[in-house]
């Protein structure tokens, strides 16, 4: 994979120049993705080498993957429906804008599920190409793992940043709710859809944030003799395989070793009730974003988001109301948990990446986070037997992005 940090420092120290960087991977791209099928819009390669020879800005030389999810001027914004086959926004979402302002080249769209929901795209697992990537983001992770690029962005409305992230071995962060701007990506529920960041390591990722950003993201890894660890195996902790459960378990024994505290948490009440109202919430959403699609063009959405919608249209606005009653119980169920740990830990993904194309899998550690808006790090490093990637989550209070970073780069380097 290639290290974001380590292109910058390259082109620091004026061993490298931004264009050599681009080119670098574009050249990648035109290598491999015939193969892994990440991107489903490509830059003119002449123009975004000129781009980068006169970049100014912390990431220049930085060739970044846009999920087909977020709005670019300059190339085909489809949201992975065939509804939007050649749609050219006028503007870039902001989060594009603001990589563009900060230097780095946009090489392309990333490759993501319609909608960003469940129904799969084209892209393989470059670790094994009978399994899924997973999803939503599956073209930038995917870009990510197999060398192509060195960062890329996602979304998370359910556990598209962290889930995608733990099946292809890469770090995947999504921040704390509404930190960075979804303005100009496709709306699928406004309470839940997230901003996130994907690159080789939490190193690379805490870094390709804080430079797009502006915020202080980047810190030291954590100090072992001060962090205390929840070990947070969540009421459906036997829904996770053999190995996921073991890999979890495997880095709270490292990083206790290592010198952290680590303490054993039960799930409230409070927060396994909210996940069961994600999808309330979700759908309930989803049906209202996506109204004018549902009326105009429903013989063109896939069964899969037809029925969610469907199920969406069902939900009155007392139950919606309700189920956001017990996300904001969650939220302050979880902002206690806090006062005993300064991170969680649990599993990222139920196990591997699924064997075959026609799932991405499922969002069942991830959607609770997603729901009551706390900054999550996928820490990659574990593998199973079968040698796929497994992927451990930390969670952190919300606001303290920089502490789940910091915990994540202190636990990759201990794994």
């Amino acid at each position: 994979m290639q290290s974001l940090r380590t292109i910058l420092e390259a082109i620091a120290r004026g061993d490298l120049s931004p264009r050599e960087a681009v080119a670098t991977s574009l050249d990648a791209i035109d290598t491999l993705d015939g193969t892994i099928h990440a991107f489903t819009a490509r830059a003119d390669r002449e123009t975004v080498l000129q781009r980068a020879e006169q970049a100014d800005g912390p990431l220049a030389g930085i060739a970044v993957g846009v999920k087909d999810i977020f709005d670019t001027h300059d190339l085909v914004t489809a949201y992975g429906s065939p509804i939007y086959a050649g749609h050219r926004p006028a503007a870039d979402a902001a989060i594009v804008a603001m990589l563009r302002n900060a230097g780095a080249s946009i090489a392309g769209k990333t490759v993501t599920t319609e909608f960003a929901f469940f129904q799969p795209g084209p892209t393989v697992n470059p670790h094994d190409h009978a399994h899924t990537p997973g999803g939503s983001s599956s073209g930038s992770v995917a870009a990510i793992a197999a060398g192509m690029i060195p960062a890329a962005l996602g979304t998370q409305t359910g556990g598209s940043v962290i889930r995608p992230a733990a099946f292809c071995g890469v770090a995947g962060y999504k921040p704390g709710f509404r930190l960075v701007p979804t303005v100009g990506s496709k709306t699928f529920s406004w309470s839940l859809d997230t901003t996130g960041f994907f690159a080789a390591t939490v190193d690379d990722v805490a870094h390709f944030a804080a430079l797009a950003t502006g915020r202080a993201l980047d810190p030291a890894p954590a100090d072992p003799a001060k962090l205390r660890i929840g070990l947070y195996r969540t009421s459906v902790w036997n829904e996770a395989e053999k190995s996921m459960r073991s890999a979890v378990e495997h880095a709270a024994a490292a990083a206790q070793r290592a010198g952290a505290t680590v303490i054993e948490i039960e799930e409230p009440d409070e927060l396994a009730a909210a996940r069961e109202i994600h999808s309330t919430v979700q759908n309930y959403e989803a049906h209202l974003a996506l109204g004018h699609e549902l009326r105009c063009h429903a013989d063109k959405l896939s069964p899969t988001l037809l029925a969610c919608l469907e199920r969406g249209a069902l939900i009155t606005p007392d139950a919606y109301d309700s189920a956001r009653t017990t996300a904001r119980r969650a939220r302050k169920r979880t902002t206690a948990l806090f006062e005993q740990v300064d991170i969680l830990l649990t599993p990222s993904a139920p196990g591997p990446a699924p064997r075959g194309l026609d799932t991405t899998g499922v969002p069942l550690f991830n959607k609770l986070w997603t729901l009551t808006g706390n900054p999550c790090v996928n820490v990659p490093g574990l593998k199973n037997a079968e040698n796929l990637p497994l992927g451990v989550q930390i969670v952190s209070r919300f606001a303290r992005d920089h502490v789940a970073l910091a915990a994540g780069k202190w636990l990759e380097m201990v794994l």
